[in-house]
């Protein structure tokens, strides 16, 4: 098997970030991570760089579990180096101060958010909140379960105030971070110096503001961080896992506060969005499909986490460069068969398939197995048989023959057809979900 240190640097660098953000978690990887470039790589040793704000400490918190992928992924003799920084000492880590967590990560922008029903709102007024801070919406709450894009939209909004804001100050943290900055800034008699690190700054993002339930010291600094920021004009924006109201360890005055401003819900996403997605993520990475329909199924199996739902995509990646298998529909299912395994379903027949697909498109079943080839007839038949192909276990031949002796080749050329047109058609999504609705239930036909 080619080994990764034979491979061009981002290759190497791209399995090693998968395990990375496996074990770490997507959160903690994304914000500190993914900056990271590759300065060399030559099969023995990986020397990668930080963004200056993050270059001392990123070497010394994660040094050693990224030397430790290094070394699954390619071998125990592979070193891995900082470009411009010390080496880590695990003995003398050095927490960053609030300066350091402006790096906002340039992949979270307004462009690569995708929108979707579920998530138009908070969408709309991030976006507000960034052209116009303080003006638009003030504060900005938003609540989701997590890996729905919380994070995703401070950082963009981050990115969008750096790039045209005007000289405006923005900064990011989590509550977890606010507090440990806030118990450092006690110890070492340094509270006025944390007090300007959040007070003087034009937007202020704060990230799961839930984990400030039963933190009392904390709680009564937030609060006053809160309202100097508020009653100067600034803006606040803030994220949870669920509504201010449902708070309820956290003090009642914040949840006034939290819910004074937009109130914004993200619901996981629907079949078409995660899809678009997986196309957005694949057309960033430039990966190589050999068949668009993996990203459909992968969308199937992982139905209510964009984290999960992009790590999945990553999973499926990494098989593909280390076994060298083409991203098709086989290799995707067979990497999350384990972790996300095909929910069970009632057995589908293909004579179920065309009775259905003959109902929604109101054609005859007769018609589906004659040789006519009007478009009104011939694109339901390629419907069925791309159906016939991923719903049941009938090989290529036994599906011809049940669609009026078809060779193989006509019913390949069938199912490449679905197949493109889903890639080009976002509204085929639902129009497959119809159909497959009425397997479901043969009195459910939504096409009226």
């Amino acid at each position: 098997m080619e080994l990764p240190a034979q491979r061009e640097p981002t290759r190497a660098w791209r399995e090693i970030s998968a395990q990375l953000r496996t074990i770490l978690g997507a959160s903690t990887y994304d914000i500190w991570l993914a900056p990271l470039i590759v300065h060399s790589w030559d099969g023995r040793v990986l020397t990668l760089g930080a963004p200056p704000g993050t270059h001392a400490w990123v070497p010394n918190r994660f040094g050693h579990i990224i030397a430790t992928c290094a070394r699954a992924v390619a071998g125990e003799h592979v070193r891995v180096a900082f470009a411009g920084a010390a080496q880590p000492d695990a003995r003398h880590p050095q927490a960053p101060t609030p300066e350091l967590e402006n790096a906002f990560n340039p992949r979270y922008s307004f462009d690569q958010f995708i929108i979707g029903e579920g998530n138009r709102l908070a969408h709309a007024g991030s976006l507000a909140v960034a052209e116009l801070p303080g003006q638009a919406y003030n504060p900005l709450f938003l609540y989701a379960p997590p890996g729905l894009g919380k994070t995703h939209l401070l950082h963009a909004i981050g990115n969008y105030v750096s790039a045209f804001g005007g000289g405006a100050s923005v900064r990011y943290t989590t509550v977890e971070s606010f507090t440990n900055h806030f118990i450092a800034a006690l110890s070492s008699r340094s509270l006025e110096r944390f007090k300007y690190a959040y007070r003087a700054v034009d937007v202020l993002l704060i990230d799961d503001v839930q984990f400030l339930a039963s933190k009392a010291k904390t709680e009564e600094e937030f609060f006053h961080t809160f309202n100097a920021l508020y009653e100067t004009g600034r803006q606040l924006v803030l994220t949870c896992d669920r509504m201010p109201q449902q708070l309820a360890s956290v003090q009642e005055r914040l949840r006034e506060r939290f819910e004074s401003g937009l109130v914004a819900e993200i619901r996981p996403p629907d079949l078409a969005t995660r899809v678009a997605i997986l196309r957005k993520r694949v057309a960033l990475d430039r990966v190589d499909l050999a068949d668009p329909a993996a990203l459909c199924l992968i969308a199937e199996r992982v139905p209510d986490n964009i984290r999960a739902l992009e790590g999945a995509l990553i999973r499926v990646v990494a098989n593909h460069s280390l076994t060298g298998h083409p991203i098709d529909v086989d290799l995707a299912a067979s990497v999350l068969d384990t972790i996300y395994p095909a929910q069970q379903t009632p057995a589908v027949s293909i004579d179920m398939i065309q009775q259905s697909v003959a109902s929604h498109y109101r054609v005859t079943v007769a018609e589906l197995l004659s040789s006519r080839r009007s478009a009104h007839i011939a694109w339901p038949r390629q419907i069925a048989i791309h159906l016939a192909r991923e719903l049941t276990d009938g090989s290529l031949h036994a599906i011809g023959k049940a669609f009026g002796n078809r060779n193989h080749a006509t019913v390949v050329h069938a199912c490449k057809r679905v197949s493109e047109r889903l890639i080009s058609d976002p509204g085929l999504l639902q129009e497959l979900e119809q159909v497959t609705s009425l397997l479901r239930d043969p009195h459910s036909d939504r096409s009226n």
